[in-house]
């Protein structure tokens, strides 16, 4: 991996390119951006350097600019996969989901024996599968030889066949998929599952009404923050991009700077959450400060800037002691409708809990319990409720509300939301592309009969 104390000057082009390359895998987007300057100056043509040069801008926020870039290396080399995966990995994110499908089966036809073409093709929202469809046949084709393809692959492969058997009410074949797949991913994660449950606790404890209402009005004021949380799979990239649809608010999607200035707050020996306890005003203050100036850069003239990190959950006390006049909407979602759509999916980061139905259905009860605690314990003017299933039977209406709770005049826009152009960055990016819909509730129904160990975990869950 190239340093910062690399030499800039290079021996050939195709050098500068692989060190751009390593370089924007490891996030250093400025420096890949001058290296792929430097190589198209010299090749001004070459689609590789147009390829890389592309997914640097767009990892960059330059989402349009990303795309015309890729979209110039696939007219100079229309044979290329990587190039028309490339590019339909950029247009779900962007709502260009036809244009995404086709590029994805275009990789495919190149070549079928990439199994992350195939899984891209999956995407919840992007497809539906149908009998004799070609492209079910490259991947079940593909999948005669899965015991040879590396482990993530082979985990990519499963839950493409997943969704396709879905699709094609094959129930019984798609949860063997399902089942295998979230068992090799299992196998690729780390999770503690009794040091997790040990948070919820000192969570519970730290976190007191006491210290609340002690603590309450040391933090700093700013009504810019609205955090969207709940579960994963539960709703919150909806509710958000409703919100988002309002002209003034900003979506910044998944964002982890309060968990990363939480736990960073050090008043004593202790790491989160106890550190709190401790904390003086003064540092209460600028954390919020801090996290509110982070927040700002990526939209100054927003009044309302959403920050829709599920595991926000867990940081509720922190943020209403750094933020008082913070917003904080809970979104829910019927627990075995959330939990058998976390474990469909195969997440890009995070949510090591959902590969396995027992740790999912007890971290699903840590969550309801730990909403109970603060439903308890902040201000009843802090927390906003909805449902996924209220704001799908009554889109209007929902909307109103959580516009109000924002403080802000309605905005007809909001009931567009699937018509906005804000890229989206979830598993739901596709699906949040339509009108509300409702064929996704009880979807867990056609898997009863396979879900035993999660409805057994689930148990008598607490009103959430």
């Amino acid at each position: 991996m190239p340093t910062q104390r690399e030499p800039t000057k290079v021996r050939s082009p195709e050098q500068a390119l692989a060190v751009a390359g390593r370089l924007c895998r490891a996030g250093r987007l400025k420096e890949a951006a001058a290296l792929c300057g430097t190589v198209l100056a010299m090749r001004p043509d070459w689609p590789a350097a147009l390829c890389l040069s592309g997914e640097v801008l767009f990892q960059s926020g330059k989402h349009k600019a990303g795309i015309e870039a890729v979209r110039q290396a696939l007219a100079a080399d229309r044979h290329n996969p990587h190039y028309h995966f490339t590019l339909g990995r950029m247009c779900v994110p962007t709502g260009e989901l036809d244009e995404a499908r086709r590029e994805f089966e275009a990789a495919i036809d190149l070549n079928p024996r990439e199994p992350a073409y195939c899984f891209a093709l999956c995407l919840p929202g992007l497809k539906t599968f149908a009998p004799g469809d070609r492209y079910l046949k490259a991947i079940e084709d593909l999948a005669g030889s899965i015991d040879t393809l590396p482990l993530a692959s082979r985990t990519q492969l499963h839950l493409a066949l997943a969704r396709a058997y879905d699709d094609l009410g094959r129930y019984d074949e798609s949860f063997r998929h399902l089942a295998r797949g979230n068992l090799l991913k299992r196998r690729q994660v780390v999770f503690d599952e009794m040091l997790v449950g040990d948070m919820f606790d000192r969570i519970r404890a730290t976190f007191d009404r006491p210290l609340l209402q002690a603590k309450a009005d040391r933090g700093y004021r700013s009504q810019i923050p609205v955090f969207i949380v709940g579960m994963p799979r539960s709703g919150g990239t909806l509710v958000e991009q409703i919100l988002a649809a309002h002209p003034d608010v900003h979506g910044a999607g998944e964002l982890h700077d309060i968990i990363r200035l939480s736990v960073g707050l050090r008043a004593g020996p202790d790491a989160y959450p106890e550190t709190f306890r401790a904390a003086p005003a003064e540092r209460l203050r600028a954390l919020g400060e801090n996290y509110v100036a982070t927040v700002r850069r990526r939209a100054p003239d927003a009044a309302r800037i959403t920050d829709k990190a599920a595991a926000h959950f867990m940081y509720l006390g922190a943020i209403a002691l750094a933020l008082p006049e913070a917003r904080i909407v809970h979104v829910k979602r019927s627990p075995l409708d959330t939990c058998f759509s976390c474990f469909s999916t195969l997440f890009a980061n995070g949510q090591e809990f959902t590969y396995d139905l027992g740790e999912l259905g007890r971290h699903y009860r840590r969550y309801a319990e730990l909403m109970v605690h603060w439903r308890s314990v902040l201000p009843p003017d802090r927390l906003f409720e909805t449902s996924y299933e209220a704001v799908i039977a009554g889109l209007e209406k929902e909307a109103r509300r959580l516009v109000e709770f924002c403080g802000l005049r309605w905005d007809p826009g909001c009931l567009a939301f699937h018509q906005s152009a804000r890229p989206v960055f979830t598993s739901s990016a596709a699906q949040v592309r339509r009108p509300v819909y409702r064929t996704s509730q009880g979807r867990w129904r056609r898997y009863r009969d396979h879900l035993r160990p999660l409805i057994e975990a689930l148990g008598d869950l607490p009103d959430v």
